[in-house]
């Protein structure tokens, strides 16, 4: 059993900031990526930001600049600094991992937080 738990969420005004975390933990040999995605009411998820294992990492447009991404590898948690927030970055933002539970499994599998809530006010 292997579970995302996020928390950090919440409401601020515009232009204030947030961080969100997220731990994997339970059956985990080793894992590949972790990252956000966000969906807004009547949208699509999106993927907000994504970080490998050696700390690579990728961001959508609109955050890029505002928003960073980082992990500690020990803990098995990714975080997501959000700055200079805006009301379009509204959406409950989840977690996601891509991850090995079996040494001797052939591909990895991707795994889902329950996400958190994200309200931007104007």
């Amino acid at each position: 059993q292997v579970q995302l738990v996020e928390s950090g969420g919440g409401l601020v005004q515009a232009g204030e900031s947030l961080r969100l975390s997220c731990a994997a933990s339970g059956s985990i040999s080793s894992i590949n990526a972790m990252g956000w995605y966000r969906q807004a009411p009547g949208k699509q998820r999106e993927l907000v930001a994504v970080i490998t294992t050696d700390g690579t990492t990728s961001y959508m447009g609109s955050v890029k600049g505002r928003f960073t991404i980082s992990r500690d590898n020990a803990k098995n948690t990714v975080y997501l600094q959000m700055d200079s927030l805006k009301p379009d970055d509204t959406a409950v933002y989840y977690c996601w991992a891509n991850l090995f539970k079996y040494t001797y499994q052939r591909r990895p599998d991707d795994y889902w937080g329950q996400g958190t809530q994200v309200t931007i006010s104007s």
